[in-house]
């Protein structure tokens, strides 16, 4: 279970979006007197910077046709250590090995305690990245309008299956040693981010509902960061559960490293949870909304567990959702209402979480219902992962037909 669990804990969240932030001791310039990208960073507005070292480079990838060979080249290219395969362009070659490396300031313990902490709350993270996370993004207007008019948003498990390979690698023991799979993992998903902003603007769809004319900036990874890392963060405070500022500390690392590796200027990320915690309230609070996008990806999202018996009902699934996110988000999204079930999830998970943290000697009786549901979930998200296998990680050559 904690390895089907962890596998998928951020799959259903990351198909959604890929983001963090990054928090290298003394080296990040904080923003104001809050230590957020919100207020006047160095450097021009985080909503108006994208990739200046990957973004050139991919569109001539893509209008040279270097994009199925690159696909076919890289399959192989799996390690942080492992040697570039040949036969790619040699202006791709060159970029990924200027890239291919953390940066000076991540910090190799606080990253190996923060895979620790992803195996010992994988349960919890499963929960929170998959029912929270993943469901509130399809709210997040940007971000649901650029999901569903790009390729992949025609086929969500498909794109699931895909992207969850971000969150498994970071979760993993070693990601971020040679032997480890996430550095790698990482500048694949920022090639694929800076393809996408070449290829969606094309989209006619795309841009009858955009506001913006150039998708997935800085600002916009920002945002889902807080979607993710901030919102998992806070929920476990409010459920209580046992987070020493240790685990605390090595998770955000995580994610600032990962974020860094996405491409985000390092002056722009909050430098710590409290500054985290405001920018959001700035930053992604204000903007969560319905649309009509949105709302086709939520019901994708969760009509995919049709597909298995979770043991429980739809209206279970739909009240979940509505306690880890809001009634408000529920609603938006036409999450129908099972009021007996709403009471079950309001009452029993917490005492499941008090039972399973050894706070509580009393089992309650719906124990398995929770734990059998969690394994459904895990079962169900690793759809075409079942040969313990990962799904590559390709380039789009093009958008959303339709």
């Amino acid at each position: 279970m904690e390895n089907l669990s962890r596998r998928r804990a951020l799959s259903l969240g990351v198909a959604l979006g890929l983001v963090g932030v990054a928090n290298p001791a003394g080296a990040l310039t904080s923003t104001g007197s809050t230590g957020s990208a919100a207020g006047a960073a160095a450097g021009a507005d985080p909503a108006w910077i994208w990739d200046e070292a990957t973004d050139p480079l991919m569109v001539s990838m893509l209008e040279n046709g270097h994009v199925p060979t690159i696909n076919t080249k890289w399959a192989a290219w799996v390690n942080n250590n492992d040697p570039l395969p040949d036969g790619l362009p040699d202006a791709f070659a060159a970029h990924l090995r200027q890239v291919n490396r953390l940066p000076s300031w991540a910090d190799r313990a606080k990253l190996a305690r923060a895979a620790d902490f992803n195996r010992r709350r994988d349960t919890y993270l499963f929960m929170l990245y998959g029912l929270g996370s993943g469901i509130m993004s399809t709210v997040i207007p940007r971000e649901a309008k650029s999901v569903y008019w790009s390729a992949g948003g025609a086929d969500m498990q498909d794109r699931a299956a895909k992207t969850f390979t971000f969150g498994y690698d970071l979760s993993q023991l070693g990601a971020f040693e040679p032997t480890g799979q996430f550095v790698v993992t990482a500048n694949k998903t920022r090639v694929v981010h800076a393809a996408v902003r070449h290829l969606l603007p094309q989209s006619p769809h795309w841009r009858a509902v955009a506001d913006e004319t150039i998708p997935i900036s800085a600002a916009d990874i920002l945002v889902t960061f807080h979607s993710l890392g901030t919102f998992v963060y806070r929920k476990l405070l409010d459920w209580k559960i046992p987070f020493p500022a240790a685990d605390q500390e090595a998770f955000l690392h995580s994610w600032q490293v990962a974020i860094h590796l996405l491409g985000v200027p390092d002056e722009h990320i909050p430098q710590t949870w409290a500054a985290a915690e405001k920018q959001a309230a700035q930053v992604l609070t204000p903007i969560l909304t319905p649309s009509t996008e949105g709302i086709a990806l939520a019901e994708d999202l969760l009509g995919l567990t049709a597909q298995i018996d979770l043991g429980v009902t739809r209206g279970f699934l739909n009240e979940f959702v509505r306690y880890v996110l809001n009634d408000e988000v529920g609603d938006w999204l036409g999450l129908k209402r099972d009021y007996a079930s709403a009471a079950l999830v309001r009452t029993a998970w917490p005492a499941f979480i008090l039972f399973r943290e050894g706070l509580s000697p009393v089992m309650p009786n719906t124990f398995y219902v929770f734990d059998q549901f969690v394994r459904a979930l895990a079962m169900l998200f690793l759809n075409k992962g079942s040969s313990g296998t990962t799904t590559p990680i390709t380039i789009p050559t093009g958008n959303r037909a339709g």
